[in-house]
C-alpha cells in the first residue's frame, strides 16, 4: 500500500528498491528492511573494496560506507543516519538492511528470501515500508544510498541510536540481553533505568560495550526490573540521541520457601504459611481432605489477606496434610503445595504416686514411677537438688526414663524428686517425696565426769526417721527418765528437743554415779548405748568397824578400806609417826584392792590403843581413827531351853553371850550327859548358831545339858545347867502314803518316814479289796524297811480301797486308808505292721499304763491304714 503523500527521502528510497512492499507514514519514509520470518540468515553488504574507495573520498557523506565496513561483523543490521543541527530542518533518518556490508559480494551470490526495510526519522516515528526481495537487495548499488545519506545529512555528520528490541516479556528468573547500536561517532553509549538512574554493572545488570554497540544484560530477571529502559549516545559535540525498549515482566505461579511439616502447639492461634506469588496476583485456595476450606462448617477455619490459613484452638485432631492451591486466571496457571500439619501436645504427667517409703541401712531399692503423656512423646529426665540424674551404680533409669530405681538406700537418698516431662510443645514438672526409714542410731554419747555437790549434764543425741524418742535409764536401780521427767527430789530433770535429750543432774551425790543407758525408739526399732558418770569425791572410809581386840603373841589385821575419785594416797600412823616404823617387826601394812591393811602382832601393852588411817586425794583429806583392845574370852550364854523332845533326840536353844571377848566367837560348845553318868559328851554347834540338836538319846532317860562361847582366844564360861528327859518308847504314827498304776495289772503305793514312835518299823500290813463287788479284805506284809509296796492280779477299770498299818515292838499304828482305780484294758494290736513292730521289739509284751493306752489306740488306727 502506497501512502497518500510522500517526502523527498520516500521517493528516493523507493527509487533504489521499486519493488518494495510500502508501508506509509506521515512522511512516507520507509522504516526497516527485515528478514521475513522462515528465511535464512545470509548477510549481506557490499564489497570491502567498495567501503575503502568511499573512505578514500574523504567526503562527510563517505562516512556511511565507513560505517558499513566497520559494522561488518555484525551479521544482522547495517545502517547510516543522517542528522540536522537545526531541529526544525528536515526528519532524520535511518536505514537498517538486514546484512553487514562485509559480506554483499557473498550474498549478492546467494538467491531467495526477502526483506524489510524501516526507516526511522525523528517526528515521522517508526514506519514499516515495504518489502524487499534478497536478489533485489543485493543488486541495489550502493551509491543511491550514499546519495539518500547526503540528501539527508544535508552536510551534518549522522548519529543515530537503536536497539535489537522495542519491547519484551519476560517471566520472573529469566535472563535476557539487549544491544543498542550508535550509528555515527559515539563518545559514550550508556543506559538508563526506568527509574532514570545510570545504570552502572552489578552482579545481575551488567552493561557491556563494544564499540558503537553496547549490552545490557539482565539477569534472573525480578519484577521489579519492569520498565522502560534507554539507550543514550552522546557524540564529542555533545548531541545525544537515545532509544528505549520496553521490558514488561510477568511472574510464573511460583511458592516460595515452602516448609513442611509445620509444627504448632495444641491451643494456640496456627497459621499454615502458604507463600505464593505470580502476576498478576494469584488466587488462593486451601483444601483439607479433599474439601475446600470454606466449605467446612467449622468457624475456627480462616484464610488471611496473606493467603495463609488460620485455625484458631488448633487440636489434634487438626492433624493432616493440607493442599494450599493458586491459580492464575489469565493464563490459565494452576499449582499447589501440599503442607503437613502437626499439633504437638503438651507434656501431661500422669501415675504419678506422690510418696514412697523405703529402710536405710537395709540394702533395699525402691523404684519411682512417672508416666507423661503428650505429642510427640515427651522426653523423660529425673531431677534432685536441681541437678540431672544419670545412670550410675546408684540410679537405673528404665523404660524411656519412666522408672528410676535407687539402689542401696541410705538416710540421704530422702527428699523430693522432680520427674520433667519435655517436648516441642513445652513441659510439665511434678515431685514425688523420698521417705527414708532409718532406724535410729545414737550418734553422741560420752562419759562424763563431775564432782560431789555439782552439777552433771548427760547429752544422748540420737538420728533416725522418724526421729526416735529417747529415753534415758540409770542402771544402779533401773530408773527411767523420759522428756520432761523430774525426780522426786528434783535434781534430775530431762530436757530434750529433735532428736536430743538431756539429763540433768543438780547437787550430784555419789550414789549418782555408774552407768547410764540411753535409749533411741521409734517405730521401726531401736538403739541402746551406754556411758559412765564419774563423780569425783574426797576419800570416805568404808571400814564399819573401827574397834579390833587381839592379844599378846595373837596377831590381827586392821582393815583401812578407802572409796576415793580420783583414787587417794593411804597412809597408816600412830600419833605422829608413819607406820611401820623402821626396825620394828610386828607391824607391818599392805594393800589389796582399795584395801591398806595394818597387820598387828602385840607383844606388850603398848601395842593395844589408838591407830590412824589417812587418806589424801586432789578433792580433800579424810581420816579415821581404829581401836585395838586386849581380848578376853566370851561371856556365858544363857536362856539355855529344850524345844523338842522325841524318844532319841532334843532341840536345844540359847542366847548368845553379852560379850564376845573382843574378839569374834568362833562356834558354841553344848555338853550333855546323862543325870547318872559322870561322862559329858560335847555336842558343837554349826559356826555361830544359837541351836543344836542333840541325837542319838535314850528314851525315857533323863540328861543334863550347858553351853559355853567359844572364841579365838578361848572357851568362855559355861552356862547354867539344864536337865530334861526324852520321851518313852510308843505305837508309829500312821504311814503317808501316795500312789500309781504299775505295769499291766499291778498299783505301785509309796511308802513316806513316819514317826515311828521311838522304836524301828518292824512291818507293814496291807489290806485292800474291790470297792465295787464288796470283796472280803486280801492282806499282804512287807518288811518295814521298805519304802514302798505293789499290789498284783487287778482288775480293769476296778476300784479298790487299801489299808495300811505300820508296826514296832510295842504295837501296830492306826491304819491309813488310801483308795485308787485301774485303768481300762488296753487294745490287742495284731496287724502285721504291729506284729513286725513287736518282733523288732524281741517278742516282748506291752505293758501300758493309763497314759499308755491313749498312745497304743493311736498307733492301732495308724496300722489300720
Amino acid at each position: 500500500m502506497q501512502p497518500a503523500t510522500q517526502c523527498p527521502a520516500a521517493r528516493r528510497l523507493r527509487a533504489v528498491a521499486p519493488r518494495a512492499a510500502w508501508h506509509g507514514s506521515p512522511c512516507g519514509l520507509p522504516t526497516s528492511i527485515r528478514r521475513p520470518s522462515g528465511s535464512k540468515a545470509a548477510p549481506v553488504g557490499p564489497r570491502r573494496s567498495g567501503c575503502h574507495r568511499a573512505r578514500r573520498q574523504g567526503s562527510r557523506q563517505h562516512t556511511v560506507l565507513h560505517h558499513l565496513a566497520r559494522r561488518r561483523k555484525h551479521p544482522a543490521v547495517v545502517g547510516f543516519s543522517v542528522s540536522r543541527r537545526d531541529p526544525r530542518g528536515p526528519p532524520c533518518a535511518r536505514l537498517l538492511l538486514g546484512a553487514a556490508a562485509s559480506r554483499y559480494s557473498a550474498a549478492r551470490r546467494r538467491a531467495g528470501g526477502s526483506w524489510r526495510v524501516a526507516l526511522c526519522g525523528a517526528g515521522c516515528g517508526h514506519l514499516q515500508l515495504g518489502t524487499v526481495r534478497r536478489r533485489q537487495l543485493l543488486n541495489m548499488s550502493l551509491l543511491p544510498l550514499y546519495l539518500l545519506g547526503l540528501l539527508l545529512g544535508s552536510g551534518q555528520a549522522l548519529l543515530q541510536v537503536s536497539i535489537s528490541l522495542s519491547k519484551v516479556e519476560l517471566s520472573v528468573g529469566e535472563s535476557k540481553f539487549f544491544t543498542c547500536t550508535a550509528i555515527g561517532e559515539p563518545d559514550n553509549i550508556d543506559w538508563y533505568n526506568p527509574q532514570g538512574e545510570k545504570i552502572v554493572s552489578s552482579q545481575r545488570v551488567v552493561v557491556q560495550k563494544e564499540g558503537v554497540r553496547s549490552r545490557l544484560i539482565i539477569y534472573n530477571a525480578d519484577i521489579e526490573d519492569a520498565g522502560i529502559y534507554r539507550c543514550q549516545a552522546t557524540d564529542a559535540k555533545g548531541q545525544t540521541q537515545e532509544a528505549t525498549v520496553v521490558l514488561e515482566i510477568y511472574q510464573k505461579l511460583t511458592f516460595r520457601d515452602i516448609v513442611s511439616p509445620q509444627e504448632f502447639r495444641q491451643g494456640e492461634v496456627a497459621e499454615v504459611v502458604c507463600r505464593v506469588t505470580s502476576s498478576p496476583a494469584p488466587i488462593v485456595s486451601w483444601l483439607y481432605r479433599n474439601e475446600e476450606i470454606t466449605t467446612l462448617a467449622d468457624s475456627r477455619y480462616a484464610i488471611l489477606a496473606n493467603n495463609n490459613l488460620q485455625i484458631l484452638n488448633i487440636n489434634k485432631s487438626d492433624e493432616g496434610v493440607y493442599r494450599c492451591e493458586g491459580r492464575v486466571e489469565a493464563r490459565g496457571e494452576i499449582d499447589f503445595r501440599d503442607i503437613i500439619v502437626i499439633v504437638n501436645v503438651p507434656p501431661v504427667i500422669t501415675v504419678l504416686q506422690k510418696s514412697f517409703n523405703a529402710t536405710a541401712d537395709r540394702g533395699e531399692a525402691v523404684t519411682l514411677f512417672c508416666r507423661a503423656t503428650g505429642s510427640p512423646p515427651p522426653e523423660i529426665s529425673w531431677f534432685r537438688n536441681g541437678k540431672l540424674i544419670e545412670e550410675n551404680e546408684k540410679y537405673v533409669l528404665r523404660g524411656s526414663n519412666a522408672e528410676l530405681t535407687i539402689r542401696d538406700i541410705k538416710n540421704i537418698d530422702a527428699g523430693p524428686y522432680i520427674c520433667s516431662a519435655k517436648n516441642k510443645a513445652g513441659n510439665d514438672k511434678r515431685q514425688t517425696f523420698l521417705q527414708v526409714f532409718v532406724q535410729p542410731q545414737i550418734i553422741q554419747l560420752k562419759n562424763e565426769t563431775t564432782f560431789e555437790n555439782g552439777k552433771a549434764t548427760l547429752i544422748c543425741e540420737a538420728e533416725g526417721e522418724p526421729v526416735p524418742e529417747i529415753t534415758w535409764k540409770r542402771a544402779v536401780d533401773g530408773v527411767t527418765f523420759s522428756e520432761g521427767d523430774k525426780s522426786p527430789d528434783g535434781r534430775i530433770e530431762v530436757k530434750g528437743q529433735h532428736g536430743k535429750s538431756s539429763l540433768h543432774i543438780k547437787d550430784v551425790k555419789l550414789s549418782d554415779s555408774g552407768r547410764y543407758d540411753c535409749e533411741a525408739a521409734s517405730r521401726i526399732g531401736g538403739h541402746q548405748k551406754s556411758m559412765y558418770l564419774d563423780i569425783e569425791y574426797a576419800p570416805t572410809f568404808l571400814s564399819n568397824q573401827t574397834i579390833y581386840f587381839s592379844w599378846e603373841g595373837n596377831p590381827i589385821n586392821i582393815t583401812c578400806e578407802v572409796l576415793a575419785n580420783p583414787s587417794a594416797s593411804v597412809q597408816w600412823r600412830r600419833g605422829k609417826l608413819v607406820l611401820p616404823v623402821k626396825n620394828t617387826t610386828h607391824l607391818k601394812t599392805y594393800s589389796a584392792g582399795r584395801k591398806l591393811i595394818l597387820e598387828i602382832a602385840p607383844t606388850s601393852d603398848s601395842d593395844f590403843g589408838q591407830y590412824n588411817c589417812t587418806a589424801t586425794n586432789r578433792i580433800g583429806t579424810r581420816y579415821q581413827e581404829y581401836t585395838l583392845g586386849q581380848a578376853d574370852v566370851p561371856s556365858n550364854p544363857y536362856g539355855v531351853r529344850v524345844l523338842e523332845l522325841s524318844q532319841t533326840t532334843a532341840k536345844v536353844s540359847f542366847i548368845k553371850p553379852d560379850s564376845h571377848g573382843g574378839v569374834p566367837i568362833h562356834h558354841y560348845q553344848v555338853d550333855v550327859k546323862e543325870v547318872a553318868s559322870e561322862t559329858w559328851k560335847i555336842v558343837r554347834s554349826h559356826g555361830v548358831q544359837t541351836m543344836v540338836v542333840l541325837s542319838n538319846l535314850e528314851p525315857n532317860t533323863t540328861y543334863e545339858i550347858k553351853v559355853a562361847a567359844v572364841n579365838g582366844k578361848g572357851q568362855g564360861e559355861y552356862s547354867k545347867i539344864e536337865i530334861f528327859q526324852t520321851l518313852p518308847v510308843r505305837e508309829p504314827s500312821p504311814p503317808s502314803i501316795h500312789g500309781q498304776p504299775g505295769n499291766g495289772k499291778s498299783f505301785k503305793l509309796s511308802i513316806t518316814k513316819q514317826d515311828d514312835g521311838g522304836a524301828p518299823i518292824l512291818e507293814y500290813i496291807v489290806k485292800y479289796r474291790s470297792k465295787d463287788k464288796e470283796d472280803q479284805w486280801l492282806e499282804k506284809k512287807v518288811q518295814g524297811s521298805r519304802d514302798h509296796i505293789i499290789l498284783e492280779h487287778l482288775q480293769w477299770t476296778m476300784g479298790y480301797e487299801v489299808q495300811i498299818t505300820a508296826a514296832n515292838r510295842l504295837g501296830f499304828s492306826e491304819p491309813t486308808l488310801y483308795e485308787f482305780s485301774m485303768p481300762p484294758k488296753p487294745n490287742i494290736i495284731t496287724d502285721r505292721c504291729c506284729e513286725a513292730t513287736r518282733r523288732e521289739n524281741g517278742g516282748q509284751s506291752l505293758q501300758l499304763n493309763a497314759a499308755g493306752f491313749s498312745f497304743i489306740v493311736v498307733i492301732s488306727f495308724w496300722c489300720m491304714l
